[in-house]
């Protein structure tokens, strides 16, 4: 498989962590108006009002990786689809990336394997916290039932 079609397919797996930011921000959304109307109804701290701010900061950190990913994918799409030769456009984008203090000069000139496994890395670590915020959501809705005996 060429480098460049290695490229276009990274990127479009990248672009799939739209669904997961989508996911997120629900599931984040939610958190905060459950933390709210724990914290308007309630004088003293509920479970509604952690698991809120649970969920709340991890939407907000899988956020972070999902701007990063999201640039990640830009880039790979614009230089799978250059004009000019592969190795122009990766010393261009080392050199942007430096100029830009993105990137430390040292890291330039890496191959293309060890920037689609870092790009994916980044992919992996927002699902990962999209899980999390998930098992969290899941777990107070199975465990709030049990909260209001609980007092």
């Amino acid at each position: 498989m060429s480098i460049e079609m290695q490229l276009q397919v990274t990127a479009s797996l990248l672009r799939r962590s739209s669904s997961l930011d989508r996911l997120s921000t629900g599931l984040a959304l939610i958190g905060a108006l459950l933390g709210l109307s724990q914290y308007v109804m309630a004088s003293t701290v509920g479970w509604g009002l952690v698991c809120g701010s649970i969920l709340l900061v991890i939407g907000l950190w899988q956020k972070y990786w999902a701007v990063r990913v999201a640039f990640d994918a830009d880039l790979f799409q614009h230089l799978a689809t250059g004009e000019d030769d592969l190795d122009e456009r990766m010393q261009s984008l080392d050199k942007a990336l430096t100029t830009l203090n993105l990137q430390p000069s040292n890291r330039g000139g890496r191959p293309w394997s060890e920037r689609i496994t870092g790009a994916l890395k980044l992919l992996r670590r927002q699902a990962l916290l999209v899980a999390a915020q998930t098992l969290v959501a899941l777990a107070f809705i199975i465990a709030s039932p049990w909260l209001t005996f609980a007092g």
